[in-house]
């Protein structure tokens, strides 16, 4: 009798210690897990929509979730505000629940202030960086054409000058202040909740930010600090990478995120100073969405990304705006379900890169406050590949 309960006593200190050890293996990893994950799926459609707002370069990515909330992720150049607002009223959007500014070039914000005129936006995010304008920027925006320096009256001093190019960012801001839109900087970690299972986690900027002597490889600081975000709805996933270059995936990649993504918007419009091979290892997506433009004189997309991008997957889909026009990705959150649209056809390689008319790194004086109008069309097909 004595031996049967010295047993009995043995196996429930045995089963103490197995359900302590549990309950601290829960709590230090199942839990963090279980955090990250997201709701489950309603069943509803969630719609992306990657616009075109070439021919020279920009982004303007519009998300729809099941249950109607709407982001809007940059806006496009100046002379693209338009583009974007018809892409509004086309989907019958009369507000959008976040906007979304990446980093403050032209390129993503230029067209925010239209956009803010047409439609009411109720939160406002950005990496709460101002722009910085480099000396040969200045200097560039003195060789405008004749025609320009008659509409524009001629700067007389350099505060003017910083004035005319950052006129797109001083407008953004105003827009922005007269809204009377909810503003917050971007800050790693925070989740957004869209509805229906939807869910969008900002993944960087992270502090401390990126500074021009952090950039001697290569890229541009403003692009360095650009936000990055993750959307997730039930199976599917989509990394936004924004105009990100190899610095900001290096310090992600140092960090215990879930960077594994089913699609991937390219970061930096197609950059060679960005979507390295580790990075893309790491994500490792399904399908690549290129959002740049046929007469972007950086060589956008370059050659050497869609190359490291096959490496990383042989059979990952590629999607370009420049050569396909805007690019609409649906899905209900389920395995292996997604459909992809795109507004025209093409007969051009999409795996061959654009060659380049400049390098787009501060090191080599890269402008970061448009060329100054485009650059001429080719002469033949195929000239500026």
């Amino acid at each position: 009798m004595g031996r049967a309960t010295r047993g009995c006593g043995c196996a429930i200190a045995v089963l103490l210690v197995v359900i302590v050890a549990g309950v601290i293996v829960g709590v230090k990893y199942v839990l963090p897990w279980w955090r990250t994950q997201p709701p489950p799926a309603s069943g509803g459609e969630l719609t992306i929509r990657v616009l075109d707002v070439g021919p020279i370069n920009g982004d303007s990515i519009l998300i729809t979730s099941p249950s109607g909330k709407t982001v809007l992720i940059d806006a496009g150049d100046t002379t693209k505000g338009k583009t974007v607002v018809e892409a509004l009223k086309r989907n019958n959007i009369q507000q959008l629940d976040y906007f979304i500014a990446t980093h403050p070039h032209p390129d993503h914000v230029g067209g925010a202030a239209e956009v803010f005129k047409a439609v009411k936006v109720l939160n406002v995010i950005d990496n709460g960086q101002p722009p910085s304008v480099a000396p040969q920027a200045a200097a560039a925006s003195q060789k405008q054409t004749p025609a320009a320096k008659k509409s524009t009256p001629p700067p007389n001093s350099k505060t003017s000058k910083t004035t005319s190019l950052t006129k797109f960012y001083d407008d953004y801001k105003a827009a922005v202040s007269s809204s009377g839109a909810h503003y917050e900087n971007a800050k790693p970690g925070t989740k957004y909740d869209l509805g229906d299972g939807a869910l969008l986690t900002i993944l960087a900027p992270s502090e401390p930010f990126f500074t021009k002597d952090k950039m001697s490889t290569g890229g541009n600081e403003a692009n360095a600090n650009s936000i990055v975000a993750r959307l997730d709805y039930g199976s599917f996933s989509m990394m936004l990478a924004g105009d990100a270059e190899d610095q900001t995936e290096h310090r992600l990649l140092t960090k215990e995120l879930d960077l594994r993504s089913r699609v991937l918007k390219i970061a930096h419009h197609g950059s060679k100073y960005a979507s390295s091979g580790d990075f893309l290892n790491r994500v490792r997506p399904e399908v690549a969405i290129v959002s740049c433009g046929a007469w972007n004189r950086y060589g956008h997309p370059a050659q050497a990304v869609l190359d490291r991008l096959r490496a990383a997957n042989a059979s990952v889909k590629l999607y370009r705006t420049d050569l396909q026009g805007e690019i609409t990705i649906t899905t209900r959150g389920k395995d292996n379900e997604m459909a992809i649209k795109t507004a025209k056809e093409t007969t051009e390689d999409m795996w061959a890169g654009r060659m380049a008319q400049k390098d787009d790194s501060s090191r080599s004086g890269f402008i970061a406050y448009g060329d100054f109008g485009p650059p001429p069309r080719p002469s033949k097909k195929g000239e500026q590949r």
